[in-house]
């Protein structure tokens, strides 16, 4: 009797079958209204293509009126799981820590806050997602208490970068209404402030959680839009650096709007600024010229050319960015163009690579686990290996 598949177990591109036809919809009628070709969604649905372009994805969700994070399913790994859970309660003290309203929470001394601040921003830039979520609850209800009292400037300050963090828990795991939710309190704390650099920064969260949602166009408009506001301020200590991540963000929002000469021309000024700033840490998300290249890889795997990004991956030396919440985006991302020239071989090094330093991260990402189901069914026919068993296994891929 034939194993019986639970959601966990299906492709995406099953998923978009199923959804396809709740809605009673025709193959011809979805991939019209998803803007691509019938015969590339129906080698989708039928796992002869990967659904591995983030791109191609927010287009099919759009196109079936569902949202981007509810085509990948369940997360497959422990901790990822774990971080979901965190959610809700990072939900909750995100709703009671309204800015406008009297605090109900007494906060722990400002010095205190700070060491914590700082280890959930190690704790994010390690991947650690799941450890990063048990403390942003209480920090997020002692922010807003702060920011009612005498170090109300420090506390709206700390509250930008801790918006963003919990961005990222969100939409890693699949929560991207409460991915808006964090960049939104951002917001509101930097308006508060009315500091330029923090307004970009909350505008960069909020482009973010915007593409998370598969809204490129608007997550384009919020990035592309602080950008504006930021090239007159550039005096202004991290200005540069702000602003050059506001340009990537948007140089991935134009390709993902099919837009590749206003990327083209994002990507060139993020270039010309790296030169002048160099390598940073600012804000913990380390502009300059090694992660403009990053960014450029993962545009061309998405919306570009796969073997472009290939070349680019070749050209660059990702130890020059030894950061794993960057690192493992690079291999996952040359990973993934490796497998689109065939590749395998090299793609699969890649894949284990990216694993070996965020397994969390790459565990519960449905690019690579369907990056790594194309891997395996070609390697039916050649030579895949233990190794790439090993890692379908762990990402919960079917063979």
């Amino acid at each position: 009797m034939p194993k019986r598949l639970t959601p966990v177990d299906l492709s995406i591109g099953e998923r978009i079958r199923a959804r396809r036809q709740l809605r009673g919809w025709s193959v011809r009628l979805a991939a019209d209204r998803a803007g691509i070709s019938h015969s590339t969604l129906s080698r989708i649905e039928r796992g002869q293509a990967s659904a591995d372009n983030r791109f191609v994805l927010a287009d099919i969700a759009a196109g079936l009126e569902c949202s981007v994070t509810g085509l990948p399913g369940m997360p497959a790994d422990r901790d990822a799981a774990a971080a979901q859970a965190n959610v809700h309660a990072i939900r909750e003290a995100l709703i009671a820590a309204d800015f406008g309203e009297p605090p109900t929470y007494v906060p722990r001394p400002m010095s205190a806050i700070e060491r914590e601040v700082e280890l959930v921003q190690a704790l994010r830039t390690r991947l650690d997602y799941a450890g990063a979520g048990r403390f942003l609850p209480r920090l997020i209800r002692e922010l807003h208490a702060a920011a009612t009292g005498r170090d109300r400037a420090a506390a709206l300050r700390l509250a930008v970068p801790v918006g963003d963090v919990a961005v990222c828990i969100a939409r890693s795991a699949g929560h991207p209404a409460d991915a808006w939710l964090s960049a939104e309190w951002s917001r509101r704390a930097a308006e508060a402030l009315d500091d330029p650099v923090l307004l970009g920064f909350a505008a960069w969260a909020r482009s973010h959680a915007a593409n998370g949602c598969g809204a490129y166009a608007r997550g384009r408009v919020l990035a592309t839009r602080a950008a504006d506001e930021l090239r007159g301020r550039l005096n202004a200590p991290h200005a540069p650096e702000m602003l050059g991540l506001l340009l990537l963000i948007s140089a991935h929002s134009a390709y993902a709007t099919r837009r590749p000469g206003d990327a083209a021309e994002y990507f060139a000024e993020a270039e010309r600024l790296a030169a002048h700033t160099g390598e940073t840490t600012t804000f913990d998300n380390y502009f300059g010229p090694t992660n403009v290249q990053f960014w450029k890889l993962g545009a061309e795997v998405d919306g570009g050319d796969p073997g472009r990004a290939v070349h680019i991956a070749r050209s660059t030396n990702p130890a020059q960015l030894a950061v794993p919440m960057r690192q493992v985006m690079f291999y996952l991302d040359a990973g993934r163009a490796l497998a689109h020239v065939r590749r395998d071989r090299d793609a699969i090094r890649f894949l284990l690579t990216a694993e070996r330093i965020g397994p969390q991260l790459v565990r519960s990402n449905p690019l690579a686990a369907e990056t790594a189901r194309g891997l395996l069914d070609r390697s039916r026919r050649q030579a895949g290996g233990t190794a790439l068993r090993g890692l379908c296994e762990r990402l919960r891929v079917a063979g």
